[in-house]
């Protein structure tokens, strides 16, 4: 039976393109019901229209992660729960120190403790390739993230549910807010795009096959993991050509907090992470809740980035998929 079958699933930053997409996919695979947790009342209310069939199944909760009492009554009853809420552009969170600490680190550990307490049984947050060697605060508060999850398992063999916490880790998901895709839609009719560097490297993922790896991650695992997909690389020039073959192209230079190339599993995470057919699993470092059994898989040679990856997408490769995925028209 399907994870989700029947199960009650709480979504923090629900309203967002992953929240509305997981919901879709919780949906057709019947689950009992889905809390959609969000601080935006104007997105909840347009989200509860686009699910008007649904509103048996679909409740919202107006809240912040940062409130631990709100969040552990939405959470009540609960047996997965997927954090996916923070404080994501780069800029913002330079700007914002205080804050993206508030929602990205003490928000988590918020999610962590009231998902124990309220005994829901299985727990898994969305991260990034920024946790990666962070080079902004953005990303250091993902990676803090990361290990709050990792570590709090040491806590879950007496709790009331046996909760178990783990992570996914992927980069930016094609056309998702904030993404490339839709700049260059912005700039298109204009004729003119801006491209940071030549050389610039990213994974390629779709909010479908994102959606599909959290559920398959929820599935396997056993506490304590950070999950990380197989994806192919593309250069940042070859989707502007894809998208924009008509527009002239200006070379900005790369932007502070932003790397030439993505990572997604270091050179130190790789000497412990395991290769599997269609991901990479990074075992936890210091697991002291284990009970000493080795993890299966291969070994992994690492690291693993965009630009180095073996598996590449070619121009063409990626106009198929942007046809396919409504981003330009069949045939451009």
């Amino acid at each position: 039976m399907p994870i989700l079958t029947g199960a009650t699933i709480l979504l923090t930053g629900g309203t967002g393109s992953f929240g509305q997409m997981f919901t879709r996919y919780a949906l057709s695979q019947n689950a009992k019901a889905i809390r959609i947790y969000s601080r935006g009342e104007l997105l909840q209310v347009e989200m509860d229209e686009t699910f008007k069939n649904y509103r048996d199944n679909i409740r919202y909760f107006i809240g912040d992660v940062r409130d631990k009492d709100r969040l552990s009554r939405a959470m009540e009853g609960a047996n997965i729960v997927v954090h996916a809420a923070a404080l994501k552009h780069v800029p913002v969170a330079e700007y914002n120190p205080l804050e993206a600490v508030k929602t990205n680190i003490l928000g988590s550990i918020n999610v962590v403790d009231c998902a124990i307490d309220t005994g829901v049984t299985r727990v898994i947050a969305v991260s990034t390739d920024k946790a990666c060697h962070p080079v902004n605060l953005y990303g250091m508060t993902k990676a803090v993230m990361e290990k709050i999850f990792i570590q709090s398992n040491v806590y879950t063999p007496y709790s009331k549910g046996k909760t178990i916490l783990s992570c996914v880790r992927y980069g930016n998901v094609a056309g998702s807010r904030g993404s490339i895709i839709p700049i260059f839609l912005k700039q298109k009719p204009a004729g003119r795009i801006t491209i940071t560097d030549p050389e610039m490297t990213r994974f390629w993922i779709t909010l479908n096959q994102g959606i599909e790896f959290v559920i398959h991650s929820l599935e396997s695992m056993r506490g304590g993991e950070i999950f990380v997909p197989k994806l192919p690389s593309m250069r940042v020039i070859d989707l502007a050509q894809a998208m924009c073959p008509e527009c002239e192209q200006e070379v900005i230079g790369i932007r502070p907090g932003e790397k030439l190339h993505e990572t997604l599993i270091t050179e130190d995470e790789a000497r412990r992470a395991r290769e599997y057919e269609d991901c990479y699993v990074i075992p936890p470092e210091m697991s002291f809740w284990s009970n000493g059994e080795e993890p299966s898989g291969e070994p992994m040679e690492g690291p693993y980035t965009s630009g180095t990856n073996p598996v590449w997408l070619k121009e063409y490769e990626l106009r198929r998929i942007l046809s396919e995925i409504r981003i330009i028209e069949p045939g451009k």
